[in-house]
């Protein structure tokens, strides 16, 4: 590829084996060929992003290294994981569609007869060197090997808490099909994914799995592993659709006005599994807010409180200044004065969207108070679904 600082093979054998790949040959020429590719870079719906912390470097790090900050961004204990079992999983859903978080945005579907597994991360670090980088808050809920057979794996980007070099490696020696945004494939092939087991996705394009219909839809973020950023690799959010069921995985993604372009073409869904952690005002172009992933599922559904939301990547790594619980504090709050209904398993705890939602605030336990800033502007008895029980048991002060 121009430009690649990996161009020749001696560099390219040097390159750590966690950075993957640079696309190359036929796969870049189709990148090329991408509506959504112009002056040598993928471009963000809705105009451009920022994809690096807005404001000082000084800032930033006023706010990230304080040490109160620092303590309030991981759980004072250990986070209560389900003891998930093959049992859990093993027997079909009642109602076609089951969801088990594992952690981060991990999840697996079991949807319509199908297993669909979102952005498998079972490594102890999100980084791409087993020493360093952000590592595990809590353990796996189960070993990788007893989730059982996996109808397609479904990659949302290629950052390093989603796209898991030890996690691929062991998915490569099974069956499963890959579903990934184009560019992505390059990484897997790399890692020993047959080039035949790839479905390698632009934004609006769909492939097959069984009975199941995967659709990559746009979402507003960026990519990138190596020493530099060339954007090269796509970023997406997923539809799948099978003969009951619809469901919808965000990826990472700032909010924008797309969301209610896919649900007109793809919805409405039974359940979404929204982004709602990791996000900051030093970079909120690319990462939504609680209160915006409620507003995002709500565009979904056309505008009005339908199906079930899932928030997802909070909880597993520290990635933000943000208190580690927030995220559950103020999804309970924006979605309780939206009136939709959410659902907040423990990680592992597998749930029926069509049935009784794990709703208790798990996380409680093994937090410190958890201010709410996002409540200044009305009073605390105008927050609904918020009990003066629940403000007590969440350390409010």
């Amino acid at each position: 590829m121009a430009g690649s600082p990996f161009r020749s093979p001696t560099l390219r054998a040097l390159r750590p084996l966690g950075f993957g790949a640079d696309p190359g040959g036929e796969r870049m020429a189709r990148i090329r060929r991408s509506p959504h590719f112009a002056d040598g870079v993928f471009q963000n719906p809705g105009g451009p992003a920022r994809t690096r912390p807005s404001g000082s470097a000084r800032d930033f790090a006023k706010v990230y290294f304080d040490k109160d900050s620092r303590t309030r961004r991981a759980p004072q204990g250990h986070i209560p994981v389900h003891p998930t079992t093959l049992a859990d999983i093993s027997r079909p859903p009642a109602s076609g569609l089951r969801l088990t978080w594992t952690g981060h945005s991990s999840v697996l579907a079991e949807i319509d007869g199908h297993r669909v597994l979102f952005d498998p991360v079972w490594g102890e670090r999100c980084s791409p060197f087993p020493f360093a980088g952000p590592r595990r808050l809590h353990p796996a809920p189960l070993p990788l090997a007893a989730l059982g057979p996996v109808d397609v794996v479904v990659i949302s980007h290629d950052h390093y808490d989603h796209l898991d070099l030890p996690t691929i490696r062991a998915l490569a020696g099974t069956d499963t099909l890959f579903a990934v945004p184009l560019g992505v494939g390059a990484h897997l092939e790399r890692w020993g994914v047959p080039a035949d087991r790839l479905r390698e996705l632009d934004w609006h394009g769909s492939t097959t799995v069984g009975g199941l219909t995967l659709t990559a839809t746009p979402a507003r973020h960026f990519c990138g592993r190596g020493l530099r950023n060339t954007q090269h690799t796509l970023w997406a959010s997923w539809v799948v659709t099978g003969g009951e069921h619809r469901i919808y995985h965000s990826g990472d993604t700032g909010y924008f006005d797309g969301f209610a372009e896919i649900g007109a073409a793809h919805g409405p869904f039974d359940a979404t599994m929204i982004q709602v952690g990791a996000y900051s005002e030093f970079w909120p172009d690319i990462h939504m807010t609680p209160e915006e992933g409620v507003r995002s599922h709500l565009d979904l559904q056309g505008g009005a409180p339908a199906g079930v939301l899932l928030p997802i990547h909070w909880g597993t790594f520290n990635l933000a200044p943000h208190p580690w619980a927030e995220p559950g504090e103020w999804m309970r709050d924006a979605a309780g004065e939206a009136g939709q209904a959410v659902a907040f398993p423990r990680p592992g705890e597998p749930f029926e969207p069509a049935g009784r939602l794990p709703g208790e605030p798990w996380w409680r336990a093994v937090s410190g108070p958890v201010a709410h800033p996002w409540r200044k502007s009305r009073s605390t008895g105008d927050v609904a679904g918020t009990s003066k029980g629940d403000l007590d048991l969440a350390g409010e002060r």
